[in-house]
């Protein structure tokens, strides 16, 4: 089995760090910088950076704390945020990312997708996707969960799949800074759906989370959380000697 990578998530807003509950009533946290050092320390596996209020502001995203993050890390560095042309994936990868995540962009054109895979290789292209469970079906949302599409998530991953995403970020609304643990039915549910990695987003609260989380579903590729990290709730090397104990492969 394949080493279980555990990634921490830098929501930033204003070139800070920030946190909420369900996508809304953020709080300031710290530097996205000083965060990153820390988590590089800490031994993460890989970083997320993400600017969340870009596609609503319809803005470009600011690279200028990315390209200040990049220069620190020595792991892949994934970063979304208004990705809505191939010029954006330029800018963002010219920042440092070594990959692209894409959201609403893709909603909007979906041949987004296939341009950058084929420009960049599908190595370099993430789907993100914030997905809420409504009258029993999961249903998509773009531009941070301010506004809900007719996309069927589970449709809506196996098509971004076939034109050409290497992994899918899997977000739950329903359970983003609640802290009570993964959305075990909806990944489920996506990774019944597709091929391609899957890194679970939304719900974790404690190391216990995460364990639940890989012996449920074995075959999710990473974990990814925010505040459980951020306010040294959990501890990496903790939580991976736990995971190791547990059976699961991790990288020390």
């Amino acid at each position: 089995m394949t080493a279980k990578r555990i990634i921490p998530c830098l929501d930033t807003e204003n070139g800070r760090v920030v946190k909420g509950v369900k996508f809304a009533n953020t709080k300031d946290v710290a530097s996205p910088v000083d965060l990153a050092k820390f988590y590089i320390e800490e031994g993460a596996d890989e970083l997320v950076f993400y600017d969340i209020t870009a596609s609503h502001e319809g803005r470009a995203m600011f690279v200028d704390k990315l390209k200040e993050v990049a220069k620190l890390v020595s792991v892949p560095l994934t970063a979304g945020g208004a990705i809505n042309t191939l010029d954006d994936f330029d800018r963002v990868m010219g920042a440092g990312a070594n990959k692209v995540s894409v959201n609403s962009g893709a909603i909007q054109n979906p041949k987004l997708i296939e341009e950058a895979a084929k420009k960049y290789g599908s190595q370099c292209v993430v789907l993100s996707m914030d997905v809420a469970l409504e009258d029993g079906k999961y249903v998509i949302y773009s531009k941070g969960y301010r506004e809900k599409t007719e996309l069927d998530a589970l449709e809506w991953a196996r098509r971004c799949q076939d034109m050409g995403v290497s992994e899918i970020v899997v977000n739950s609304i329903d359970a983003d800074g609640v802290k009570t643990g993964f959305d075990i039915p909806m990944l489920a549910a996506v990774y019944g759906a597709v091929s391609v990695p899957l890194i679970a987003s939304g719900g974790a609260g404690s190391i216990d989370h995460f364990v639940e989380l890989f012996k449920a579903l074995p075959g999710i590729d990473a974990g990814l959380a925010a505040s459980v990290f951020h306010f040294r709730e959990v501890s990496i090397p903790a939580l991976k000697k736990e995971l190791q104990a547990n059976g699961i492969p991790v990288k020390l």
